[in-house]
């Protein structure tokens, strides 16, 4: 049984459909990668799974979020504010831009406990010192004082994760959680996630754009294009034979898939902008498979052999 249950969520900006018809399940446990290219609608699908899309820019225009037999699209803010933190956490981008500058770090994990909880000062003290401790911050107790500034770039990556499970959520959203980050650290935040993971049972939605870091974290994949999902299922299969062509393409530019002694192959063309989608599928202006049909009539995510689904005319699984 799905935990959060996404069904034919489109995001709109005045009459311009950015993201259009996306279907995802996360059950206890998982983890659920959301790739594909820069500005495929990941981030913002994300945000609106927590109803924190920009107030008059965009919107919910369609679909639901069922989470706990609850929907979140048709929520109030106030139901929103006791589902944000307490139920689903979420790890933003850019942790510089997400953490308070001027406040210390043990203050703002301890916030959210006291405000949602009602805890001491004390008691949530003693949470945030333990939170740390969990993410791998030596000498928790002193570093509770520290401000963000005076974090590394992990560190301070760390201390968003544990500002999110401060209030023991059963979902964590990640949002590229290793952007800006050097190998070595981004090796060491996504072991730390997967431990978080098996120890407090968390169902994680991973976004990126790099393979390399779903091979390694994910059991399943969604992949996104354009606002739509192109191709959804469990990661093994998927990344083993591609039934949709985008997701071929993405896989087919990755280090390692192609000649050493060749250069490494891209995509060609370029994604549409927001609100300009091509008619018909959305990808085959850059499709090697593209036929006629595709430019005229758009592909709907139908059921393949091995539990994926796929939104291409010639799509067959193995």
């Amino acid at each position: 049984m799905s935990l959060l249950e996404v069904r034919n969520l489109s995001i709109a900006a005045g009459a311009s459909t950015l993201v259009e018809q996306v279907d995802l399940d996360l059950a206890e446990g998982e983890v659920l990668g959301l790739v594909g290219e820069s500005g495929s609608g990941k981030t913002i699908t994300c945000r609106a799974l927590m109803r924190l899309l920009p107030a008059g820019e965009l919107r919910i225009s369609a679909g639901s979020i069922h989470l706990n037999g609850r929907d979140l699209a048709r929520a109030s803010e106030a139901e929103m504010r006791k589902v944000r933190g307490v139920e689903i956490g979420m790890i933003f981008q850019n942790p510089n831009s997400h953490l308070d500058p001027v406040m210390r770090i043990g203050d703002q994990i301890a916030e959210s406990v006291r405000y949602h909880e009602g805890a001491s000062a004390g008691e949530a003290r003693s949470r945030a010192i333990e939170l740390l401790r969990q993410v791998g911050i030596p000498d928790p107790a002193r570093r509770m004082a520290a401000y963000p500034h005076e974090f590394s770039g992990g560190m301070r990556q760390r201390a968003m994760i544990a500002v999110a499970l401060a209030c023991r959520p059963k979902i964590l959203i990640a949002d590229e959680p290793t952007t800006a980050l050097d190998v070595t650290v981004q090796a060491q935040v996504l072991r730390l996630l997967l431990d978080l993971r098996d120890r407090l049972g968390l169902a994680i939605v991973l976004v990126t754009h790099n393979l390399g870091v779903v091979a390694q974290t994910c059991d399943s994949l969604a992949v996104m294009y354009a606002g739509r999902v192109m191709e959804r299922g469990p990661k093994r299969e998927l990344l083993r034979m591609p039934a949709h062509p985008y997701t071929a393409a993405l896989l087919g530019c990755q280090p390692g898939s192609a000649n050493p002694a060749e250069p490494l192959p891209a995509i060609p063309g370029q994604p549409p902008a927001a609100g300009a989608f091509p008619a018909g599928c959305r990808f085959h202006p850059r499709c090697p498979r593209a036929a006629a049909i595709c430019e005229s009539e758009r592909p709907a995510l139908r059921a393949l052999r091995d539990r994926r689904v796929a939104a291409c005319h010639f799509a067959v699984a193995p």
